[in-house]
């Protein structure tokens, strides 16, 4: 089986081990804008091959593992090019536009919209690893759509790597991921920029960072290149999400000039509830 992975970073580098790993005899192809990940992906062995447009016809899977944006603007011409029986997931953290883009192309049922729930701050082929998805959600969207037997290969290898599957409609996926992910992105990039704008000696810094801080600001180590992207695609949601959230900063800094205190602890304390809800959850 040939398979061929756009985007040989963490999500990408990572399929493409899991892969080798759970489907027997296949062979990888792999292409990435930078020639060093490029590299870094032979040296690995993530890859035993450059995929090319050339050979895009002889792939039987395409993993389209890049930025949002760039995913928008090659998905239809990867369409056109793949062969029959070919089938192409997309794994990009929005759903509505890329869904909206391939609705009418000949070969929509080739073509599966997915979503892990998986990641690191960090990024590259040499981020990769080939138990990034075990016991992580996968999340697939208007999978209806897509050619039954094709589905069919798909689910049995995303439940052979360990993935907990879950259908969701394109558009509700971008409202809830703005929550439970966008949203901590931004929050952790603000609070980075804001402890670096405020502490001129970062020595200081890093000499008083805790497990918490450090834990709260590792998203903002993620790439700007790819969440960039991301917000521009989820900007409604994200513009909705973002009200609410300063919304609750707001009362909570009131709370703070009006030193109601017993407020402060009552909120602390409804939040705790959260740990029921994300029990179980790594």
């Amino acid at each position: 089986m040939n398979i061929g992975v756009i985007g040989l970073g963490l999500i990408g580098g990572s399929l493409a081990l899991a892969a080798r790993k759970h489907i027997k005899g296949c062979v990888l192809y792999g292409e990435d804008q930078s020639e060093i990940h490029q590299n870094q992906a032979f040296e690995l062995k993530i890859i035993n091959h450059s995929l090319k447009p050339s050979n895009y016809s002889a792939m039987d899977l395409i993993i389209l593992a890049i930025p949002v944006d760039a995913s928008l603007e090659v998905v239809l011409p990867l369409l056109d090019q793949i062969n029959d029986n070919t089938l192409l997931i997309d794994v990009g953290s929005t759903k509505s536009m890329i869904c909206k883009k391939i609705e009418l192309h000949p070969k929509r049922n080739q073509f599966l919209a997915t979503h892990p729930i998986a990641g690191t701050e960090f990024s590259g082929p040499s981020a990769a690893f080939e138990t990034l998805y075990s016991g992580k959600a996968q999340i697939l969207c208007e999978s209806n759509k897509t050619r039954p037997d094709l589905l069919e290969w798909a689910v049995q290898w995303f439940k052979n790597m360990g993935m907990q599957l879950q259908e969701m409609d394109p558009k509700e996926h971008d409202k809830h991921i703005a929550y439970v992910s966008h949203l901590s992105h931004i929050s952790s990039f603000m609070l980075g920029k804001t402890v670096m704008e405020k502490e001129q000696d970062e020595k200081a810094i890093f000499d008083m960072a805790g497990s918490g801080f450090a834990s709260t600001v590792r998203l903002a180590k993620s790439s700007p290149s790819m969440w960039t992207p991301i917000f521009e695609q989820n900007q409604a949601n994200i513009l909705e999400v973002l009200a609410e959230y300063i919304a609750n900063l707001e009362e909570f800094k009131s709370l703070m000039e009006q030193k109601d205190f017993k407020s402060v602890y009552d909120k602390i304390q409804q939040t705790n509830s959260i740990k029921e809800i994300l029990a179980g959850i790594n």
